[in-house]
């Protein structure tokens, strides 16, 4: 139990609250934020980003570069711009890569595009308010690219629909693949997160790449239809930015993301939403408000099993009326039976630990009495 007032601390803004991370390189930074505040984190890694420093499509497209210097330089990424620059070291073209680099209009995507930039020793000139690539298409096409050429760092993956664009209006363009996604190593924990979400055992699911989108959905399989579901009503999707949340708004998902796109306003951003999602209610004297896994009763806060809490979601959600033994049932997984309701409101005044705050109504079944 968290008491009243180790809850009003920031430490414990996400206490009773479960979040699944999908990010592979950074998971234990964000992880640590989110429990730094009192959450429960599921890692599920999405997908891994493998170097390919020794690949002959990133030598040949440094030469490409060397022997043809772009006029404009898009950097999508920091750790794309590194690898490029640790690479081109290996085979002994670092010198020389930076002298075209420091010649071109260099445009940084969002803040660590730019602060790798600057850590190489160049200067950036422009970056996107919103960090989408509509606004660097737009950017570029506006300044003339007829006849000029671009070199675009990929971002893990083509992205056909922006090289084409800028193809569309003169220029020709340079696709730089520093690194590659793949799935991950151990694909079980992604598949446990994608059945967490359909069964709402999570609160909130955080993504901090768009790649990392598309692994989740092509997870689910045959189960997409109830995952979307999940995700466009009971389950908050929590985004770094706009990009990485543009394929989720194609599926018509509710997102939220921070005005920078930084760890630590993502984290700000779910502490920000996620009580306000509580369902907070009057019982019987009692001021009772419902986290992800946890009551607060009076002030104080008590984890809940799954099944307790799912049978306290359904009479919460209808205070003062009773529900039966049967409605309860369709509360709990799959399987289950009557016993199981009456196990699992027995676990729920155990764990409430406040007598009359759900009643017994003889022969009926229960309720929260208002």
């Amino acid at each position: 139990m968290i008491t009243a007032a180790a809850l009003a601390e920031p430490a414990a803004s996400l206490s009773g609250y479960t979040i699944g991370v999908t990010s592979d390189r950074r998971r234990d930074e964000l992880a640590g934020l989110l429990e730094s505040r009192g959450a429960r984190v599921v890692l599920a890694p999405a997908l891994r980003i493998v170097p390919i420093a020794d690949d002959a499509e990133l030598r040949a497209a440094t030469r490409a570069c060397l022997e043809t210097p772009p006029d404009v330089v898009l950097v999508n990424t920091g750790i794309g711009m590194r690898g490029w620059l640790e690479a081109a070291e290996g085979w002994g073209l670092a010198e020389a890569l930076r002298a075209v680099l420091s010649r071109a209009y260099l445009v940084a995507r969002g803040p660590k595009a730019r602060a790798a930039i600057r850590s190489a020793g160049l200067r950036d000139h422009w970056s996107p308010e919103g960090e989408s690539y509509e606004e660097v298409v737009d950017h570029l096409a506006g300044r003339g690219l007829a006849g000029l050429t671009v070199a675009m760092q990929l971002h893990g993956e083509s992205q056909p629909e922006y090289t084409e664009a800028l193809r569309a209006v003169g220029a020709r363009v340079i696709e730089v693949p520093v690194y590659r996604w793949a799935p991950p190593v151990d694909p079980a924990p992604l598949h446990r997160l994608v059945d967490l979400i359909t069964g709402r055992l999570v609160d909130a699911v955080t993504f901090t790449s768009a790649p990392a989108v598309g692994a989740l959905l092509r997870a689910a399989g045959t189960t997409i239809d109830p995952l979307l579901e999940a995700l466009r009503t009971d389950v908050l999707v929590a985004c770094v930015g706009p990009v990485t949340a543009a394929p989720l708004r194609k599926h018509d998902i509710p997102v939220v993301a921070p005005a920078r796109a930084r760890l630590s306003a993502l984290v700000r951003t779910i502490v920000d939403e996620l009580p306000r999602r509580a369902l907070s209610l009057e019982v019987s004297g009692h001021s009772l408000t419902l986290r992800g896994h946890a009551a607060i009763v009076d002030g104080d806060l008590k984890p809940l099993a799954p099944a307790p809490m799912a049978v306290l979601r359904a009479l919460a959600t209808m205070p003062g009326r009773v529900l039966s033994r049967a409605a309860l049932l369709r509360a709990l997984p799959r399987g289950a039976d009557e016993h199981a309701v009456e196990m699992a409101v027995a676990r729920l005044r155990a764990g409430l630990g406040t007598p009359g705050v759900v009643q017994t109504v003889v022969k009926r079944g229960y309720r929260l009495p208002t």
